[in-house]
């Protein structure tokens, strides 16, 4: 495929989205938080300590973000290696449905996790979060490939859009596995444990079904390992050299940390300060919450795409960082009760569907031929490898103060330091410079 060509393959992206997200949604951002929460509280009490490595200590109310600090360093170290690899192969259909097939297996396994299986549970997190790491680089690596510049917003509010509106329909459905648990003849953790299983399925069942129409644009030749290096510093030279979207990465590494963070760990933070670390009382409220969220975020990509197109990408952009910094001042200090967190719910999706959209469209331009895969493993790694920043800071907070309010306010820096770079980065500059580079630099470089 080539820039500019979409059809059936930019369709059947657009719907990769859909099943991808009965991870991203139901697991990583609804069930995995408080099922981890309450596996490690089962086992030596909320405030107990799981790990204890001369003066470090872990306690149980800070094991899911800190699991979320330890998946975001092994995606660092993982994702440019692999991205790099993806490009000299041209082969991201096949790890595309690799990643569906790992993670898949893996929301099948967390269905199986119970009592005090919290390192079980731990383990299998940082295995699906890597699957989702590499599904997500190799999915956003195509846009390019699929849309030309004109396009490119347009299109990733589309595959966004979708995305949520597949989040919104598994997460009925697992709502409704947790409503009417007792009727199924099954305990409430038992309901949540299908959930799990169910959120698998939807990924295997619509994700590797629509690869049948993505091919990849040429298929290139197999490198050593060692080239395989070399081409991945390459990447990142050609990426520094390349001024104006360095910057933007390095404003993306912070807001797209920050986010990553909260919606990570909304989930933890709303069953800690509502439910006192009650799971069983959380999660039908936070299936609704999360459910209303995605219907809303699939409203703020469909407008970011259509305010895109009149004001700028950039612009648009940059309200949704001012949003995100008021929903985290308004969590800290506004958020007591169940309405309050709907409230935040809905701006939360607002922003999460513009920047979410946007935040891709505007890299993807930046995109060089040859090197989108490469790319956006760097682009994946700020979103998710190196968003180890933000929850490490939020549970060394809790781990000190045991508050959770104070932890997530200091994610504030973050989205404040993003915003800045971001007005500071000329992006028409940073495209321009994309489009001059030759094609035949990148197999060059490898």
């Amino acid at each position: 495929m080539t820039r500019g060509r979409a059809g059936s393959g930019a369709r059947a992206w657009c719907w990769y989205n859909w099943g991808d997200h009965g991870w991203a949604t139901p697991v990583a951002a609804v069930l995995i938080g408080p099922w981890m929460l309450a596996l490690a509280g089962g086992a030596v009490g909320a405030r107990g300590v799981l790990v204890r490595a001369g003066p470090l200590v872990l306690r149980a109310d800070a094991f899911p973000s800190a699991m979320v600090s330890l998946a975001a360093l092994l995606q660092l170290f993982v994702l440019p290696a692999v991205g790099a690899r993806i490009d000299t192969r041209a082969a991201k259909r096949r790890w595309l449905a690799g990643a569906c097939v790992a993670g898949s297996a893996v929301c099948v396994g967390l269905g199986a996790t119970h009592g005090g299986a919290w390192l079980a549970a731990g383990l299998l997190f940082l295995a699906g979060s890597l699957a989702e790491g590499v599904s997500d680089l190799t999915w956003q690596g195509m846009l390019p490939e699929l849309a030309g510049p004109e396009d490119l917003d347009g299109l990733s509010a589309r595959g966004t859009a979708l995305g949520y509106l597949g989040a919104g329909v598994v997460l009925a459905v697992n709502l409704l596995i947790v409503d009417l648990h007792a009727s199924l003849g099954l305990s409430k953790a038992v309901a949540v444990r299908w959930c799990f299983v169910v959120s698998g399925l939807w990924w295997l069942g619509f994700g590797l079904p629509s690869l049948r129409w993505l091919r990849p644009r040429t298929r290139g030749r197999a490198l050593a390992p060692d080239r395989t290096w070399r081409r991945l510093r390459a990447d990142w030279r050609a990426l520094a050299g390349q001024r104006h979207a360095a910057r933007y990465v390095l404003a993306y590494l912070c807001f797209g940390d920050a986010m990553s963070a909260v919606i990570a760990l909304a989930s933890t933070f709303l069953t800690n300060t509502l439910f006192h670390d009650d799971t069983t009382a959380a999660t039908p409220f936070l299936f609704e919450l999360i459910l209303v969220i995605q219907f809303i975020a699939m409203g703020g990509a469909v407008l970011a795409g259509f305010l895109a197109r009149r004001v700028g990408a950039k612009r648009v952009l940059v309200a949704s960082l001012v949003l995100w910094s008021g929903v985290i001042i308004y969590a800290y200090a506004g958020l007591h009760t169940q309405l309050d967190a709907v409230v935040a719910g809905a701006l939360i999706g607002v922003g999460l569907g513009a920047t979410g959209t946007l935040a891709r469209s505007v890299f993807a331009s930046m995109v060089p031929v040859g090197r989108e895969a490469s790319f956006f493993s760097i682009y994946e790694v700020t979103s998710q490898g190196t968003a180890f920043l933000a929850p490490l800071l939020f549970t060394v907070v809790v781990d000190l103060t045991g508050s959770f309010r104070q932890a997530i306010l200091s994610l504030i820096v973050l989205f404040l330091a993003g915003l800045v770079l971001l007005v500071r980065t000329d992006t028409d500059a940073a495209a321009a410079g994309a489009l001059a580079r030759p094609a035949g630099a990148a197999e060059a470089a490898g």
